[in-house]
């Protein structure tokens, strides 16, 4: 049973864990918490992927180690059972002879899954899994996705105006949200693998599609193009970042050093995008428009989030706002810049095991 300490201790460490969300990827968040007599006496989070887990900066972090023979650690994630960059967690929690592991969540990585949890019970520690296991698993669901969907979790986002128009006539979407709301989303954009646009948005908007509001790493931008009709002098094909360009022509188009082309039956489109992303690794991908694209995910039911923006702008007349079939509202913000107020809306439609 969770008594209130552990609850305690695992939400400092799933506050530590998230302080890796914009390095980590495909590494999952972690913290880690060692905790004696009430008290921390150590901490770390994993800060960069290929580099020391929580587990092993939470030890480092502690002062005399003999202390760790009467310690428990907290730990959000079940400790790593396998080598990688690393070696695993689990052994070096058993080799400094903690007293007791509390986890938040069992690990979803066959490599994993249940494995750690084995070493240290073997090993003769006290092992106490799925405290705060909502928050452990919401905090990791791009990497739980991954594994249990085979496939990248998919954002969708855009912004609307209050009479419900993506973009007018003529394509043209500047600006229906406030500054704030276009800076949060290069956040965002510094937080997930990709993202991804259909032709038209390239062609009329020519966006850059990177995070240069916010620091951090760009994502690896994704452009579907089915019949090659965009123009390669684009910000997406000529600025030397990487991007990945799905079409479904018979056109004979070579890959430059930082854009690769990859043809795809039309009938599978989708599907097998998305399973071309889950074999390298990319864990998850923002779907920014325009309104045909994300109609089409809508329309697969391939999604797991969509973040829309209500702006207080009018059109009066244009395009329609992509409608969702499904989905629960999670949470809703108002965000003012100025005299302009947009509200943020954020609705999921899976819940992670």
């Amino acid at each position: 049973m969770m008594s209130k300490q552990d609850e305690i201790f695992m939400q400092r460490a799933l506050q530590l864990a998230s302080y890796g969300r914009p390095t980590v990827s495909p590494n999952p968040m972690v913290g880690c918490v060692i905790v004696l007599e009430g008290k921390i006496i150590g901490e770390g989070w994993h800060q960069k992927a290929g580099e020391p887990h929580a587990e092993v900066l939470a030890i480092r972090n502690v002062k005399d180690h003999e202390l760790l023979k009467r310690a428990t650690a907290y730990v959000t994630l079940e400790p790593c059972a396998h080598y990688g960059k690393t070696p695993p967690c689990a052994e070096l929690l058993v080799e400094k002879q903690l007293k007791k592991v509390v986890i938040g969540c069992l690990d979803p990585n066959p490599l994993v899954a249940g494995k750690g949890v084995k070493i240290l019970e073997d090993a003769g520690i006290e092992v106490v899994c799925d405290v705060l296991k909502e928050e452990s698993l919401n905090i990791n669901k791009q990497f739980f996705t991954f594994f249990q969907k085979k496939r990248p979790y998919i954002v969708l986002k855009w912004a609307e105006t209050a009479d419900g128009f993506v973009a007018r006539e003529n394509f043209d979407s500047k600006w229906i949200s406030n500054g704030l709301s276009r800076q949060l989303v290069h956040k965002w954009r510094t937080e997930l693998d990709s993202i991804l646009v259909g032709k038209n948005t390239v062609i009329y908007d020519n966006p850059k599609l990177n995070a240069r509001d916010w620091p951090g790493k760009n994502p690896i931008r994704i452009v579907i193009d089915h019949k090659l009709e965009v123009d390669q002098e684009k910000f997406l094909y000529s600025d030397g970042l990487n991007t990945i360009c799905f079409h479904s022509s018979e056109k004979e188009i070579m890959d430059s050093q930082s854009c690769k082309f990859i043809q795809l039956s039309q009938k599978e489109f989708l599907s097998d995008l998305l399973g071309y992303l889950y074999q390298n690794k990319i864990q998850s991908v923002l779907v920014e428009g325009g309104a045909q694209t994300l109609e089409s995910f809508i329309k697969a039911e391939l999604w797991d989030e969509a973040r829309v923006f209500k702006s207080s702008n009018r059109f009066g007349s244009g395009i329609k706002s992509p409608q969702l079939k499904d989905g629960v509202l999670v949470s809703q913000q108002n965000i003012k810049d100025h005299n302009q107020v947009d509200t943020l809306f954020i609705y999921r439609i899976i819940k992670i095991n």
